[in-house]
């Protein structure tokens, strides 16, 4: 009962078609944002911070503008980790080359290179499809790789191959404990996501949609299969990269390439599957599922077996995280190939009609 919408009239078109057209949707989500910027600082120690939620932010929007491409757009990519890699590299290279480079552009600079490099990649799209164009990206994985570790001028010629930042701050105020960079990461993730939300609802999105359920039908009614296909791979490669910069910057302050390995690709592929292909939502739902399943497996199985009298070991949690993985992804995409967000949507619809049959 409490879900229904009796008395909440629209009485124009924009009221209509706006984001939240339902009250308690946007009542939650107010309350959701309210408690994220002043619950959790007071309830969130600084393991949290570091080991679940700056890593869940940052995966979300990773997750996010691989979604962007693969769920809205049809365009299936392995490239993911490479196309963060690109940012992340690129961001440190202006931040430490440019004297007085604010850490908040040289992100951007840094998501704008991963555009060009998505965007070049992207381009094998006008041709192939399905499987073919999943290997043509998977080559801008493999290709990043071997740049970073062989081209020293990618990592300011470090002996070691790693590179690290420090000083970071935002237009004055240091973004250095846990607290700040999480409210960071927080306020750049909210505004992407505003951003897609809109532009997924625009008429390129539309086209983008139209691309990925038929492609040849799309044409003929107009929509440029070229325009439309690289401007997936811009957007998302831009989020990707931004994603990178701060998984780099914010959350290890210290990177090597494998940090951004083909292992990160298939991790942000999962998440989209198990949270929802096509949804924004979806990507959050995922990203939230892959931070915190290993951490609450690693703490079960061993209490599980405690209980039971037998000893788990860690490669045993360790190989029990990947069957799950793998049971979860054939499962979603058997019974529910739109994910945790279809869920959620039925669920909503079953409050919205409830206690009426259906």
């Amino acid at each position: 009962m409490i879900y229904r919408e009796n008395g909440q009239f629209k009485t124009s078109y924009r009221a209509d078609n706006q984001v939240f057209p339902i009250a308690q949707d946007r009542l939650f989500i107010g309350l959701l944002l309210a408690f994220a910027v002043f619950g959790v600082p007071l309830l969130a120690d600084e393991y949290m911070f570091r080991a679940i939620l700056i890593p869940f932010l940052i995966l979300a929007l990773a997750a996010l503008g691989l979604n962007i491409l693969v769920g809205y757009c049809g365009q299936i990519s392995l490239g993911t980790g490479g196309f963060m890699a690109v940012g992340a590299y690129a961001a440190y290279n202006f931040f430490v080359r440019i004297d007085g480079m604010p850490m908040l552009a040289a992100i951007l600079l840094g998501g704008l290179c991963a555009t060009a490099v998505g965007v070049l990649f992207g381009i094998p799209s006008l041709r192939i499809k399905g499987l073919y164009l999943a290997v043509a990206t998977l080559a801008a994985q493999f290709f990043t790789d071997w740049a970073f570790l062989r081209v020293k001028w990618f990592t300011n010629h470090s002996s070691s191959g790693s590179v690290s930042v420090s000083d970071l701050s935002l237009f004055g105020i240091a973004i250095e404990t846990p607290l700040a960079k999480y409210l960071f990461c927080l306020g750049v993730l909210i505004a992407f996501a505003v951003a897609a939300k809109n532009l997924v609802r625009s008429h390129i999105g539309r086209e983008w949609m139209a691309i990925r359920d038929m492609d040849v039908a799309a044409a003929v009614i107009g929509i440029r299969p070229v325009h439309a296909k690289l401007s997936a791979f811009a957007v998302s490669s831009f989020i990707v990269g931004v994603a990178g910069a701060l998984w780099g910057f914010v959350h290890l302050g210290a990177w090597e390439p494998a940090a951004f390995s083909i292992d990160r690709s298939f991790q942000l592929l999962f998440m989209i599957i198990i949270g929802g292909l096509g949804s924004i939502m979806g990507s959050f739902f995922g990203a939230a599922f892959i931070v915190i399943l290993p951490i609450f497996l690693n703490q079960a199985l061993p209490a599980l077996g405690e209980l039971i009298g037998v000893s788990i070991g860690t490669a045993a949690v360790s190989h029990s995280e990947l069957m799950i993985f793998g049971a979860l992804i054939v499962f979603f995409l058997i019974v529910e190939p739109h994910g945790l967000a279809r869920l959620w949507s039925t669920a909503k619809e079953k409050l919205r009609l409830w206690p009426f049959p259906h």
